[in-house]
């Protein structure tokens, strides 16, 4: 696992309904090794996001800027180990930056606000927005370098409202850099599953504050409401 850790790398987003995963997932089988943590192949995540008052993160993305970032706390609920990440996406490539803290910090502290800074100049002040949980299968290819992370059971809530997408999977394949010859490739397209921009914390926040743009996103709202109830 180790060598395709991938925290410099090319993301490659795709959704389909959960009916199909699995048929992805045997089509995969001689191809990538599925992650095993204490005889465990799904794993449980629980994620904060933050952003400025005026959703300045949330607004990058939407506006299709070339250089943004992300910040949030992650927690990997059965290690319980939990991480502060910066993610900057900039010229097609995801950079991501973490170190470890203690737990979820609904303010952020002294230290980790020094090293947010540390990577983000001029930031204005964050504040938490919303809560992500999700389970993940992770499979890789160590000969190529990748890692496909495939999430299920999305949802997302602030201060009591909540949107589940009943249905959904999200799968992200990490390479060094964009391979469309990868296995992962030639097997969605078989499934006729096509790339995807998506975002889980702009899906999210898009949905629970309705007061936010979203004409960029709209075809992605769609999209997913065609594949779970419970999205609006």
């Amino acid at each position: 696992m180790d060598n395709v850790k991938l925290l410099n790398r090319t993301d490659t987003k795709f959704i389909f309904n959960s009916a199909t995963l699995h048929t992805f997932l045997e089509s995969c089988s001689n191809k990538y090794k599925i992650l095993t943590i204490n005889n465990k192949t799904i794993s449980s995540y629980r994620t904060l996001y933050f952003d400025t008052t005026s959703f300045d993160f949330y607004n990058h993305h939407h506006n299709g800027k070339g250089n943004r970032f992300k910040v949030r706390i992650r927690k990997y609920v059965d290690s319980k180990l939990c991480f502060l990440e910066i993610k900057n996406k900039i010229k097609g490539r995801t950079i991501k930056t973490r170190k470890t803290i203690n737990d979820f910090e609904n303010q952020l502290s002294n230290d980790s606000l020094e090293f947010i800074n540390s990577v983000i100049h001029d930031l204005k002040p964050l504040e938490k927005k919303i809560w992500n949980s999700f389970d993940r299968i992770t499979l890789t290819n160590e000969e190529l370098k990748e890692r496909l992370t495939i999430d299920l059971n999305l949802s997302f809530e602030i201060d009591g409202k909540k949107r589940t997408l009943n249905d959904v999977v999200i799968c992200e394949l990490k390479q060094e850099r964009v391979n469309r010859s990868s296995p992962a490739f030639t097997l969605l397209k078989s499934l006729h599953i096509r790339p995807s921009r998506i975002s889980k914390y702009c899906i999210g926040a898009g949905t629970l504050f309705h007061q936010l743009k979203k004409n960029r996103f709209k075809i992605k709202h769609l999209q997913l409401s065609k594949l779970t109830t419970q999205l609006n």
